[in-house]
């Protein structure tokens, strides 16, 4: 039961393209406005988690928390409605979101400029230069904040496992094709792969859970999870942050053990 992320520029069929492959797989089909919905339960506004994935990072963004917190609040909300598999995400960066997970299929979605253009000029009711000022402004916003957040390009192929142009395959043939992809045996799920998710949203469930309680929302913490088992390295906590910290950790669904390291207390608990 794969889980398939489709990348693709503004106006390439993405959208189309993830309904077709959940009507030929019977899986289901999330965007954007599902993972940002879910991830405001955590304590974030819908128009901060959208106005985060539409803008690219300005000078002062740099300077605050809040790369860290959408991030970990939109993580931990997609791999909630991706744990039990047969899901398609088309959504900004969700390849790169499940980072880990063998039975991800990562697709990229290539199409002809003037195929967005008029795509553009439909929907949005644009002239041409029009159309064009929009398809590149869009692109150049998401290149910089996949550059931003995660330190790739959006459009490095080393980042997927199946790229397609539609400049001479149309979204049924591209559907076929990823329908096709997503049935081989690398892409199966393992006990192995199911682990590494599970593993990866333990640590997001936790991570998101610091950030929406106001005792610890501002603190930089990395976290690992490996069946159960949750590491935390805190940076900068005095101890009284700490035990915040644990107690809310202690909260979390599916946390058996905890180890903390920090300056102040290299304890585990």
């Amino acid at each position: 039961m794969a889980v398939i992320t489709i990348s693709r520029g503004s106006f390439s069929g993405g959208k189309m393209l993830a309904e077709c492959l959940a009507d030929a797989l019977g899986y289901r089909c999330i965007d954007r406005d599902v993972i940002v919905e879910k991830a405001a339960a955590y304590g974030a506004t819908q128009e901060e988690l959208r106005e985060t994935l539409d803008k690219p990072p300005s000078f002062l963004d740099r300077m605050k928390h809040k790369r860290y917190i959408y991030l970990a609040l939109i993580q931990a909300a997609l791999l909630e409605e991706v744990r039990e598999g047969k899901a398609i995400y088309h959504g900004n960066a969700g390849h790169l979101l499940l980072r880990g997970v063998s039975h991800v299929l990562r697709v990229r979605i290539i199409a002809p400029l003037e195929y967005r253009m008029a795509m553009v000029q439909d929907s949005l009711n644009l002239g041409p230069p029009e159309a064009l000022a929009y398809v590149q402004k869009v692109d150049q916003d998401r290149a910089r904040w996949t550059q931003y957040l995660y330190g790739v390009g959006c459009g490095d192929p080393n980042q997927y496992d199946l790229l397609l142009s539609l400049e001479r395959m149309d979204i049924r043939e591209a559907c076929e094709v990823i329908a096709g992809t997503a049935k081989l045996r690398c892409f199966e799920e393992t006990p192995e792969s199911q682990a590494a998710l599970e593993d990866l949203a333990l640590a997001s469930r936790v991570r998101a859970s610091l950030i929406g309680d106001p005792r610890t929302s501002q603190a930089e913490v990395d976290i690992r999870a490996r069946s159960g088992a949750v590491t935390l390295n805190v940076a900068a906590c005095t101890a009284g942050q700490i035990e915040d910290v644990q107690a809310i950790v202690w909260r979390v669904p599916g946390v058996k053990e905890m180890a903390i390291q920090s300056d102040a207390a290299g304890a585990e608990a």
